[in-house]
Order: C-alpha cells, then structure tokens, then sequence
C-alpha cells in the first residue's frame, strides 16, 4: 500500500457519492469533489464546487409556513469535458456507453486526482480516456484538467465540447431537495477565441460569481455555443487509431468578495488568460503542497492508519488552507466538499486547533478572526436576549446571525419537528477556549491584548449574565449541551434543560481564564464589579452529582434506564436513537441517552486533573476513582450518534482506561474513510473528527490548555 494514494476502482453506483467527497481538490478558498468531468447530477454524480465564506439565503414553504435558509452555495461547474466519436452522442456516464475501465486515483502528496477512463460506444468504438486534476494550493483563484484521449480501435472524427454550467442548484443532500436551492442568477455567458465564460450572481446576496476557462487542443476545429448561464467550447480533430490528442483546461474563478480586483468578471478573464500551461501549474501546485506536509504531516508506523492520517490532513487543509488567511470565511463542519449542514460553521474549530494551532498558528488565527469580524451581531444577539457580552450562534454563516433551522426533518417518521438546538450556548465556550489554545501555542500577548483578549472577555460576560444566583450556587438554565439528545424535560413546556455539566464547569473554566487574562494585559475595559462576578462565578457555578458521578444535567439521574439490548436487537444501528424514537412515539427526553459525549467533553478538554481542579475549586468532593467511575457510566449510556463521539471516547479512555480506548480509536479512524455514519460523508466530510483523528497520533495531550 502507498500511503498517499486514495484508489477506487469501477463505477459502484452506492459508494460514488463518498468516493466524490474523498476525493474532493480544494485549496481553501474553492474546492470542487471528485466526480467525473463527464458527470452531471444525476442521483449517482454530484459535481460540486464550492467557495469559502459564499453563502446564499432563500424561503422555502415547509408545512404551510415560510422557512429561511442560508445555504454554502454550490458555484458554477468548471468540469464539463466529454467528448463523442463520429458525430454520434456525447459520452456521459449512464447515457448508454459501456464503461469497460473506471479508474480514479487520488495523490495526497502532490494534491492531485487522476482519472483512467475506457469505454465503447453503441457504434462498438472503444475509447481510452486519462485525465490529471488540480485545484492549485499556488494560486487560490486557478483550476486546472489535462486530458489524453486515444481511439483504441477507430480512425475517424473526435469532438471534445469543454464547458462552464452555471445553471447547477443546491441538491447534494436528499432531505434539502424539498427547500429552495436556486441560488444562482445568469447574468451573462459567452465563448470566444480559446475562452469560455460565465457571470452569475447569488440570488439574495447578490454575490457575483465569474468562471473563465481556457481549452486547448493542437490543431482543432473550434465552433463557440452559449446560453443561458452556461458557455461551451467545442472542438472537433480528426485521428487514427492509437494517435493520443491531449487537451488541457485551464480555469479561473473570482467572486465580487475577492480583494484588489475591479470587478469578478475581468479579473477571471485575465487571470485565465495569463495562466501558464498544465506542466507549469502541476509544478508550482506540487510545490505548494511539499511545503504544507513539511508542517502538516502525522506519522505512524502502519500504512493503512499512515494512509488515513495523510487523507484526513489533506482535507482539512483543502478546507482551511494558508489562503484562508486573506478571506473571511469560517470552518465549515463538513468542509468544501458537499452541501450537508448547509456549509454551516458549529464548534469544530475546539477540535481542529488541537491539531492546527501548533503547526499553522496564522490559519487558526484568522479562524477566530471570522468569530471576531462577527462579535458585534454576537453582541446584538445578547442585548436582544437580555444578556450582556456576546452570544455567538450554534450555526453561523456569512453574517454571524443564528442560522439554525427551526425545525428538522426525521427521514424515518417523515415528519418535520422543531429544532431547539440553538440553545446550545456552549459554542461560544468554544470560541473562548479556542482562543486560550492559540495563546497558549503561540505565548502572544498582543494577541491576548487584542483581538482574541476581547473575544474571550465578551464571552465571559455573557455567561456570566446567563448564570444566575440562586441561592449559594449559580445556576444556568434552559440551554442544551453537546449531547443535543436532550434538548427539554417531560412534561415541561419550554425547551432546554438546566444546569448542564459541560457548560457550567466550562464557565468556571473561562471565568478563571478571564481573570488570568486580566492579570497578563490589564483590566482593559473591565469594571471591578464585573471581576467580582468572574472570581464569584469560578468558585460558586452549580454542578449536580447522582450515584456518584457528575449529572449531565440537573435531574438526569431521575429519567429513565433505556432498553439498550432491546433497541439493537430490534434496529441493529441505532447510532440515530433520537429518529427511532421519534418514529415511535417517543423521545429521549425520557432516557439516559446520549447521541454523543457530554460529560466526557470535559475529560477531552481538561484531562482528569483539570477536572478535578474545577470542581475541587467549586468546593465538590472529588476523590480517586470518581473520574473512571463517570468515564463508565456515560460510556454505556452513548449511541455514537455522532462522529465526534468516537473521537471523544477514544482521547479520554486512553488516559482513563487504556485498554478499552482500541475500538473507539479504530471507529474515528474509519469514520469519514468507511463512512461509518451510513451516507453522511457523501454529503460532506467530518472535519472535526477527521481533526480529532489526527490530534490523537499527532497532538499533546489537552491537559495543557488549563494553564
């Protein structure tokens, strides 16, 4: 096996949609998936190409009411390149061909992705078709296909058409397709000479969108065609039988987001036209990608782990590239590599810097840039709650606004539920202790008395306005924690629950933090009452215990036991618990029963010792044996609905129970290669967990990020 190379062979209808989104090239700032350039969606293809930070919203009528949704806008086709023999049809995979070779090999090294192709069309003719891709890592704006095609067994006329299809819509996930996903307005499209364009513009954003693609062939007859939001160069040669004809397309694509340009249509068309040939943009792209594997890479001594390590590097650094740092563009949890979560930003980044703060500490500081940009609508979203500081979104997008749907869709009961998860408040913990990470990585303290001083303080002022004093401990109620199974009590009309564990021994955490902060830079703009309350918080938030283990929340211990053997018996994978129980009826309000780890977040965040730390210094009893003893009893309580569960489990077991972490540790690793969840990794990559794979062969451990 090498290591750096991703081969799939044969054309398996089920597995394409995953074999795409792993075989994804991106740069950070445009990555388009692997499917064929002859492909078009069409149930079994899905040529995306997305572009970081270009988000789009429309309304869509769900249930009688209108629903918004912003949405990572699927940008123009750069692919297109087929080709026909004789004037006959052209060749698309399941257009009647028979495809009798169906290669493709992705080179994690070099950062491209090659295509070996035979087919025989109705006629009898067999074609040979290879082709290398990139996406250059050199130069962000630039895309990149050479194609070889020799007639096998036929002399006769080759069409080759090279195209730009600006008239794709958002489709890439099954349960969206009942929402609006046209965001894409033509504005113009021609072809003249060597190039092709197209100008479009997002539909309610107004982001304008220009492709400019070169297409070359020696000695071609060359007829230009246009419409309506697409532009195709078609050109036509006469070969023999075993004569090789090599095409190359070159592609540049600019938005009206982009710096330094005068508008997105002349920079691609220029940028397209002084672009070198292939050869040259290999080199340079190549290149490019040595000097991020220098930093980047993770080893190990066995070469199918070694193989997983190098494609989960890979794809994260597709998605949050050195070119990231001249955008504003945040980590979307599935990356640039399909349409799930709508392109949405969550919580990731507290489980990429880990991995990315030591070696690319510039990425992870215009990361928490994009939060910093967005602070004031964080500080909208308090004042408007009641609150004070800043209360960043569950989902974020283009403007930092809350993006959570209001409601979700069961594909298992077909029914439309409300969706209360952003009341998951920890997300702006994240935020926080992202931040101490990167000080920690990087010791700046102008970053502490600057940008990232700020953040942080601003998130300690919310929590420290959510928390309220009741009695001699301070409570935080109506929220929800990482387990998202959770997300009210029976019987109680409003959502959420209270005094969650994660969350209010993170707020000590970050009070303490604050603090701290306080004594390295000053009391900046921090009043003496204000730092009262964080020195009263850090010693007096509410944590709740039963049977002798931290409660994931107040009056958890009172729910019921669920039926574990019964409910796989019955379904098998049941990683999904909260759809089946929906579908009966039912809901896991009523159980202890977890999609993912909670209370362990704790453990993966601060290692045991600084848990006990925390709730030593909460003035809670918190002897040997109480970790390992919580470790196990959330252990057999947790379905793993989520891939990030794996991750957690096999991070905290190593160091609480060492021999129990192995099955845990296999799952993350085949999480996003194996498609573990059933068909998620088709719609997009797991970035956190692909993060969280690699911190836990390449990364110290988080007990650090205490001090």
């Amino acid at each position: 096996m090498n290591p750096w190379l991703l081969t799939y062979d044969g054309l398996d209808p089920v597995r394409e949609g995953l074999r795409e989104a792993l075989t994804t090239l991106g740069n950070g700032y445009v990555a388009t998936r692997g499917a064929a350039a002859e492909a078009r969606a069409d149930g079994v293809h899905y040529p995306g190409t997305y572009l970081a930070g270009c988000y789009d919203r429309l309304t869509s009528q769900v249930g009688g009411r209108p629903v918004s949704n912003e949405d990572l806008v699927n940008a123009p086709n750069w692919l297109p390149l087929t080709f026909r023999t004789g004037g006959g049809q052209w060749f698309a995979p399941g257009d009647g061909a028979e495809i009798l070779t169906w290669h493709r090999r992705l080179d994690m090294l070099s950062g491209t992705l090659t295509w070996l192709v035979r087919v025989r069309d109705r006629a009898g003719r067999t074609t040979r078709l290879e082709e290398r891709r990139l996406v250059s890592m050199d130069d962000p704006h630039l895309t990149a296909l050479a194609v070889t095609i020799t007639p096998e067994d036929w002399s006769g006329s080759l069409e080759v058409r090279s195209a730009i299809d600006g008239r794709v819509v958002n489709a890439g996930v099954a349960r969206y397709r009942a929402l609006d996903g046209r965001h894409l307005v033509p504005i113009s499209a021609h072809a003249s000479g060597e190039v092709t364009e197209v100008l479009v513009r997002t539909a309610t954003s107004r982001v304008e969108i220009a492709l400019a693609a070169r297409t070359t062939m020696a000695g071609a007859r060359r007829h230009a065609r246009a419409g309506e939001g697409w532009a195709a160069d078609e050109l036509a040669v006469e070969v023999r039988a075993g004569e090789a004809v090599h095409v190359e397309k070159v592609t540049a694509v600019h938005t009206s987001r982009d710096r330094a340009i005068a508008s997105a249509g002349e920079a691609a068309r220029t940028a397209v036209m002084r672009a070198a040939g292939f050869a040259v943009l290999l080199e340079r792209h190549a290149r490019a990608w040595e000097r991020l594997w220098s930093r980047a890479h993770v080893a190990s001594e066995d070469a199918e782990v070694q193989q997983i390590l190098n494609l989960y590097a890979f794809h994260l650094l597709q998605t949050a590239s050195p070119h990231v740092v001249e955008l504003d563009a945040g980590l979307p949890a599935r990356g640039l590599h399909g349409e799930a979560y709508r392109g949405h930003v969550f919580w990731d980044e507290l489980f990429v810097f880990p991995y990315l703060a030591p070696r690319f500490p510039d990425i992870a500081e215009a990361l928490l840039r994009y939060r910093w940009r967005r602070l004031p609508q964080a500080r909208r979203a308090a004042r408007d709650a009641g609150f004070a500081g800043a209360m960043f979104p569950w989902q974020s997008g283009s403007d930092g606004r809350e993006e959570t749907p209001g409601v979700h869709y069961n594909p298992r009961s077909g029914r439309w539920l409300a969706d209360h998860s952003h009341l998951q408040r920890h997300v702006g913990l994240a935020v926080a202790y992202n931040v101490w990470r990167h000080y920690l990585v990087t010791k700046d303290i102008a970053f502490l008395a600057g940008f990232g001083g700020e953040l942080l303080l601003e998130v300690a002022r919310f929590f420290a306005s959510l928390a309220v004093l009741e009695g001699d401990r301070y409570a935080i109620r109506g929220v929800m924690g990482p387990d998202e199974y959770h997300d009210g009590y029976p019987g109680r009309a409003a959502p959420g629950i209270d005094n969650n564990a994660y969350t209010n021994v993170m707020t000590a955490w970050l009070m303490r933090r604050a603090l701290e902060i306080l004594n390295l830079v000053g009391a900046r703009d921090v009043t003496d009452r204000e730092a009262e309350r964080f020195t009263d918080l850090a010693a007096r938030m509410r944590v709740d215990f039963h049977d002798g283990v931290i409660s994931q929340f107040e009056a958890y211990g009172d729910l019921r036991e669920l039926d574990w053997e019964h409910y796989r018996g019955r379904y098998g994978d049941i990683r999904r618990l909260d759809r089946i129980l929906e579908a009966e009826g039912d809901t896991p309000n009523r159980y202890k029963a977890s999609k993912q780890a909670d209370v362990l977040m704790l453990f993966h965040l601060l290692g045991e010792e600084g848990v006990a730390e925390l709730l030593t210094g909460l003035a809670y009893d918190w002897g040997p044996g109480a970790a390992a003893r919580t470790v196990d009893y959330y252990l057999a309580r947790t379905c793993h609905g989520s891939t990030l569960s794996a991750v957690v489990h096999a991070g905290v077991l190593a160091r609480v129970r060492p021999g129990a972490s192995e099955p845990f540790l296999v799952e993350a690793l085949n999480s996003d290669v194996r498609d573990v969840q059933g068909g998620t990794t088709a719609e997009g990559i797991h970035l956190g967990a692909m993060a969280g794979v690699l911190s836990l062969f390449g990364a110290p451990p988080a007990d650090d990020s205490q001090h």
